[in-house]
C-alpha cells in the first residue's frame, strides 16, 4: 500500500491535482476567514460554479468556439509560415546572417503592443486575430526550427553527399525528420502564445466575440467580476488541455526522441 502511495505521488499528474486542489482550497479558506475580500476575490466554490454553469450557456459556448477557431487558424497559419522560413534560415547561413539583426529587432516587441496598430491595418475581426497571432507565434517555431538544424549530425548529411543525393534530397531525408521534434516543441510553445493572444486581440478589439469579448461585456452584468474570473478559468483550462494534447502528441509521435534525451515534457 505504502509502495503504491509513494508511485502515486511521484506521478506529475497526481503532484499537479494536489497541488491545484491545495491552492483552491487555501484560496477558499482565505476567503471565507476573511483573511480576504471576497467583493474584489470571489470564493473559489462561487467561481467554480459559475464555470460550471457557463458550460450550459450556448453564447458562451459560442464565444469558445471563436476564440478556438482565430486561434486554430492562426496557428496553422504560423506553422505555415515559420518552418519553412526556419528551414531556410537554417539551411543558408548567409540568408540567417543578413535576416538575424531584423528578428532580433522584432522578437523582443510586445506582442500585445502590435493589436493597436493591427487593428488599423485589418478591418476584419478574424484577419486581426490570425495576424497578431501569426507575429507573436512565429518566434518559438522559427527558432526551434533554425537551433534544430544546427542539432543535425554532420555526419549523416555527409554520408548522403558522398552517395550523390542532393541538398534537397538530404534536407528531406535527414535534417528534416532530425529537426521535427524542435519543430514540434515550438508549435507547442506557439500554441500557448497564440491562445494568449487571440484572446488578448478579442479584450481590446470590440466587436470581435470571443472569451475575451464575454469578458468584457461581463463588466456590465450584476455578477460581473463572478462572470469575469470564472471566463477566465476557462481560458486556463483551454490552455491546459491543448498543451496536453501536444504534449501526448509529441510523447507519441516522437518516442525515439524522448527516449534518447529523458524528456518528460
Amino acid at each position: 500500500m505504502r509502495l503504491n502511495a509513494r508511485r502515486a505521488l511521484d506521478s506529475p499528474l497526481v503532484c499537479g491535482v494536489i497541488g491545484v486542489v491545495a491552492l483552491l482550497s487555501a484560496a477558499e479558506a482565505a476567503g471565507r476567514l476573511g483573511l480576504i475580500s471576497t467583493v474584489q476575490f470571489p470564493l473559489t466554490s462561487t467561481v467554480l460554479l459559475e464555470a460550471a454553469g457557463l458550460a450550459a450557456d450556448p453564447a458562451f459556448l459560442a464565444d469558445v468556439a471563436t476564440t478556438f477557431g482565430g486561434w486554430a487558424l492562426g496557428l496553422l497559419a504560423t506553422v505555415a509560415v515559420a518552418v519553412p522560413l526556419g528551414l531556410l534560415l537554417g539551411s543558408v547561413p548567409p540568408i540567417e546572417a543578413a535576416l538575424r539583426p531584423v528578428i532580433e529587432f522584432l522578437r523582443p516587441i510586445p506582442s500585445v503592443a502590435i493589436i493597436p496598430l493591427a487593428t488599423f491595418m485589418f478591418s476584419g475581426r478574424l484577419d486581426l486575430k490570425v495576424a497578431v497571432i501569426l507575429y507573436a507565434s512565429t518566434w518559438p517555431i522559427l527558432i526551434n526550427t533554425v537551433y534544430g538544424l544546427r542539432e543535425v549530425d554532420p555526419v549523416a548529411k555527409e554520408t548522403l553527399r558522398t552517395f550523390g543525393f542532393g541538398p534537397l534530397s538530404v534536407l528531406w531525408r535527414v535534417s528534416l525528420p532530425s529537426t521535427a521534434p524542435f519543430i514540434a516543441t515550438g508549435v507547442r510553445v506557439a500554441a500557448a502564445i497564440a491562445l494568449i493572444l487571440a484572446i488578448s486581440t478579442e479584450l481590446l478589439s470590440s466587436g470581435a466575440g470571443g472569451i475575451g469579448n464575454f469578458i468584457v461585456l461581463a463588466e456590465s452584468s450584476p455578477e460581473g467580476l463572478r462572470m469575469q474570473v470564472a471566463a477566465i478559468v476557462w481560458a486556463g483550462l483551454l490552455g491546459l488541455v491543448t498543451n496536453g494534447v501536444f504534449v501526448w502528441g509529441e510523447r507519441r509521435i516522437f518516442r525515439w526522441h524522448t527516449a534518447r534525451t529523458g524528456a518528460t515534457q
